[in-house]
């Protein structure tokens, strides 16, 4: 199956400041790709390019196996959605109302709002006006936006971001739904807990460059130490080895009946990113 993303040695500039040097990666169809970095490391920049919104010094990009620049062609703009910090939403206008002009330039039935409203948890709500709605309830509004046309590759950055817990795992509820139904997605975020939780690969940038990147579990199994914690149930805990030494303490505290539990102390992610780049990711 042919790539629905394809990045190769593109370099982007900013006033002879280079922002990517030799970028390469690739999305597979149905994928949820993750660009982790740090403010600053390039993962706007990329989300700009790969929407056609900037161009680039060289190297090549392809979005649905042609060039980026088509993207341009209006055909073609209704088959990605687009979420950023610029919300494209009317501040004076109601829920509904903001969705009935997005329905317009997508050609799409006003049906449609009660389903994405449902979505993503706001039915009841079309009626509010936007600049009254929570940080929390306005993101939802602005994906319920961004997914209203159905796209094939969804763009998302930082979509989480300074989001209370309750609406951040919803959303993320939304974003696994939607890739379950056939959506790509491709998403920058500084938050390793969200790639983890929702990536199927994950890309670390720092620079302007990947320095790494793989499934989150494939990442964090590579750079474990392979050492195993027991937590007994007197409070103490024992680091054990995972080689036949450790086998035979584990036993010991299970049938001592002292063994409160036990788990592999692999990295998270931000861990990973930390010893790889040198930095830490916020």
């Amino acid at each position: 199956m042919s790539n629905i993303i394809d990045v190769t040695n593109v370099r982007k500039e900013y006033e002879g400041k280079k922002a990517l040097d030799d970028l390469s990666f690739s999305i597979q169809p149905g994928e949820t790709f993750g660009f982790l970095g740090p403010s600053g490391s390039g993962k706007t920049t990329t989300l700009k390019l790969l929407t056609a919104q900037e161009g680039y010094q060289s190297g090549n990009i392809h979005v649905f196996g042609a060039s980026v620049e088509k993207l341009k062609d209006p055909k073609q703009m209704k088959r990605i959605g687009v979420l950023t910090d610029n919300t494209g939403l009317y501040e004076r206008l109601t829920v509904e109302a903001n969705l009935r002009l997005y329905c317009k330039l997508y050609d799409v039935s006003y049906q449609r709002i009660d389903e994405v409203l449902h979505e993503v948890g706001l039915t009841g709500e079309e009626s509010k006006v936007v600049s009254k709605l929570s940080k929390g309830m306005r993101q939802r509004v602005t994906l319920a936006r961004t997914i209203l046309h159905k796209p094939e590759l969804l763009f998302l950055d930082e979509p989480t971001s300074a989001l209370d817990p309750v609406s951040t795992e919803r959303i993320h509820s939304i974003l696994r739904t939607l890739n379950e139904e056939g959506t790509t997605i491709f998403l920058t975020t500084h938050d390793m807990y969200e790639a983890e939780r929702i990536c199927d690969r994950v890309a670390f940038l720092n620079k302007g460059h990947i320095q790494l990147q793989g499934p989150p579990r494939d990442l964090r199994v590579s750079h474990s130490d392979s050492s195993i914690t027991l937590l007994l149930k007197d409070g103490r805990e024992q680091l054990v080895g995972n080689d036949h030494e450790g086998a035979e303490r584990i036993g010991a505290a299970i049938a001592s009946q002292q063994l409160a539990s036990v788990h592999s102390n692999e990295p998270t992610l931000g861990d990973i990113f930390a010893r790889v780049t040198g930095k830490e990711l916020f």
